[in-house]
């Protein structure tokens, strides 16, 4: 194994470890089970889910460390001819029980393509993370991203407002003319090129990936004993439908997964596992509910 293969592969194992501690300490009932899997045409990885919880409702913290023959569709998707990969990455995403908590996404990922004699012709870096509260607090939005953006400026100033414009490009349900949540960071393709290597980046996804937990636990802190009514419970179900569309219409990963016989479960784990469609539903006018929806249907600068 390369390097940059090996250095980013330690880095999401430890990263993994970090934040299921993390999360399983503000959680006083439930712990992560492990699942390690093994791919049929090369690699593996571990995943992690929690369910049932005080605190989480269904969550997943997973790796994986696959390579082989590039699939058709990935070569399709690449523009390149037959050859081999490599990726490794963790991704996961967080369904909380109290309403007043916010779902989180992330993932971090590094990828290299082979040509048929096993020569390295293309790699990149690519990852985020995002907020999707089912009531928003402003504060709440601004600390996230607030976090995110001390983190891309201890690599490059400029990486937060670039990144930050295309989470909001990317998490939009184009469908239903909205945002999914209040964004984050979102960047992919990431290479080196002359003026920066692989290491540049390398430091950017490790700053990035070790933003999160404090980007999040505060939010999961301040929110998790918060009373709540039945009200407050089916419309964060109803929110969670949104969620559940983007992931299925729109989200790349979710959709490539499944077109290259990836492991279903590991990709589905990010449904929440309770759901609601109402036929029409409008939230009362100037209710809470009301006023999310309508700060959705334009990006917001928080920071």
């Amino acid at each position: 194994m390369n390097g940059t293969r090996e250095k980013f592969t330690r880095f999401i194992h430890a990263l993994q470890d970090e934040i299921c501690a993390g999360l399983e300490a503000e959680d006083t009932k439930a712990k992560f089970m492990e699942d390690s899997w093994e791919r049929p045409g090369g690699g593996g990885g571990k995943t992690r889910v929690i369910s049932g919880g005080e605190v989480f409702e269904k969550g997943g913290v997973n790796t994986s460390i696959v390579h082989g023959d590039l699939p058709e569709a990935m070569q399709k998707a690449f523009k390149v001819e037959a050859g081999k990969f490599f990726a490794c990455g963790i991704s996961l995403v967080i369904h909380p029980v109290n309403p007043f908590v916010p779902t989180t996404h992330a993932n971090y990922r590094y990828f290299e393509l082979y040509d048929e004699k096993g020569n390295e012709i293309d790699s990149w870096f690519g990852g985020g993370a995002d907020l999707t509260p089912y009531y928003l607090v402003n504060e709440d939005a601004i600390h996230f991203h607030k976090t995110l953006k001390k983190a891309c400026d201890t690599i490059d100033d400029n990486y937060y407002p670039q990144f930050k414009k295309d989470c909001d490009k990317y998490f939009w349900n184009a469908h239903r003319n909205e945002a999914r949540g209040v964004g984050g960071i979102f960047y992919d393709y990431l290479r080196a090129d002359e003026k920066l290597d692989k290491a540049h980046y390398f430091n950017f996804s490790k700053a990035a990936g070790n933003a999160f937990l404090p980007a999040y636990l505060p939010l999961v802190q301040k929110h998790k004993d918060f009373a709540y009514t039945d009200a407050n419970k089916e419309w964060q179900e109803i929110r969670r439908g949104r969620y559940v569309e983007f992931n299925l219409i729109h989200d790349r990963g979710t959709l490539f997964g499944l077109k290259t016989n990836g492991r279903i479960e590991s990709i589905l784990m990010s449904l929440p596992p309770v759901v609601r469609w109402e036929y029409q539903h409008k939230p009362a006018q100037g209710s809470p509910e009301f006023l999310l929806e309508e700060r959705l249907k334009n990006p917001v600068d928080w920071v």
